[in-house]
């Protein structure tokens, strides 16, 4: 999860949003099959007391939820004055017809990780599920992380948070209500996973914990193409897909927890994104420096190099094959407006004053093309098509 603090100049921006409103291929289907949609990870709605500006553009996007964070700290078993106000604009969204997915969690300090600690973060989630009608519930945000999670606590206070969350939510709603557990790219996810399996497994759990496993599948750069497989084995990239599926089908096999694949249970990729070079024409709009070497530009200049990444590409790419990749039921692009800090992200597909990339229709194609069902997966990079040339001075490691 990429964050930052509340930007100076949002106001303003979000005024002109209202305004201009795998794995390879052997493991790949050749087309695709299961439940998909398309979201967006944007915390602007719970900013703005009118969310007009945002609804559009969700709509115009044609996006099927969109992810807001709402802050825990350790305590709370009911919604602050400031949480209230965020989950009641998020509350907005959904009377207005918009699928919201909620990610409660906290620094790594504040983390539900005694049993005190889980009663009070899964009864904060009850509190809320009660009063609105959410459906998707993320259980904290990158759990094998330390700059999320505690380290000492590690995956078994995980598993169980998670239980404690599952059957809490399941008991208000019984089958409506989705369990969402999040990892984090790097920090060995499958193994993280794995020991969350053998802890569930060593408690003998006669129900599930997770509903759907989140994963957040970022690339180690901007202009590293979706379909790259790791030597790490510790990092779960794209084109690393097969790494946490093993793991989970190791990790709760013969158990009462069902996993990819089996049922209505699949992987949602909850955050991933591309981040732009910001043109000296927007450049007032930003401040601070960037820190990512390999920024890509929105669209790539005409007759360039075959081997120049771009935003539209690498978006499209990564959504096309999500959509191809077996058992993933949902992708979500990390931003729909930058931040301004440029040590933060800038992969949205708006810049920071509203107005639209060169990127956002192709964002927005590439989108329609994935919920439709209608891709030839033979074609996309990474699930049998032709991999691109990558730059004469990268490696070779293509998906397979």
């Amino acid at each position: 999860m990429k964050t930052g603090l509340l930007p100076a100049v949002f106001i303003c921006a979000l005024a002109a949003v209202a305004l201009a409103s795998t794995a390879g291929p052997h493991s790949t289907p050749s087309a695709p099959s299961a439940t998909f949609f398309v979201g967006v990870d944007d915390d602007h709605a719970k900013w703005l007391a009118r969310p007009d500006g945002l609804l559009a553009k969700y709509r115009d996007l044609g996006l099927g939820a969109v992810r807001i964070t709402i802050p825990w700290r350790s305590g709370h078993a009911k919604p602050t004055p400031i949480s209230g106000l965020y989950l009641h604009r998020a509350a907005s969204l959904v009377a207005r017809g918009q699928r919201v997915v909620l990610a409660v969690f906290g620094r790594p300090e504040h983390a539900p990780v005694d049993e005190t600690g889980r009663r009070r973060y899964c009864n904060f989630l009850k509190h809320v599920f009660t009063r609105v009608p959410f459906h998707d519930a993320v259980i904290w945000n990158e759990a094998n992380s330390p700059r999320f999670w505690p380290r000492s606590a590690g995956p078994r206070a995980y598993e169980a948070l998670l239980a404690t969350c599952w059957r809490t939510l399941h008991a208000l709603r019984r089958d409506d209500v989705n369990v969402i557990s999040t990892t984090a790219a790097h920090h060995d996810p499958a193994g993280f996973m794995r020991e969350v399996g053998a802890a569930y497994v060593e408690r003998k759990r006669r129900y599930p914990i997770v509903d759907t496993f989140g994963h957040n599948p970022y690339p180690d750069h901007a202009a590293e193409p979706p379909w790259v497989r790791h030597d790490d084995p510790r990092t779960v990239g794209q084109g690393d897909l097969d790494r946490l599926l093993v793991s989970l089908r190791t990790a709760f096999a013969g158990t009462r927890q069902p996993v990819p694949g089996e049922g209505r249970t699949t992987v949602w990729y909850l955050e991933t994104g591309f981040q732009t070079a910001v043109p000296h024409t927007k450049r007032r709009y930003y401040h601070g420096e960037e820190t990512d070497r390999y920024v890509v530009p929105p669209v790539a200049e005409a007759g360039a190099e075959p081997w120049i990444r771009d935003q539209a590409s690498q978006i499209r790419d990564a959504l096309l094959l999500a959509r191809c990749q077996p058992h993933i039921g949902a992708f979500f692009n990390f931003e729909l407006l930058d931040e301004d800090r440029l040590a933060g992200w800038q992969s949205g597909v708006l810049w920071r004053d509203g107005t639209h990339k060169a990127s956002y229709d192709a964002f927005k194609d590439a989108v329609r093309l994935a919920e439709s069902g209608d891709v030839d997966c033979s074609t996309v990079p990474g699930a049998g098509g032709p991999i691109p040339a990558l730059r004469p001075d990268e490696p070779d490691r293509p998906a397979g």
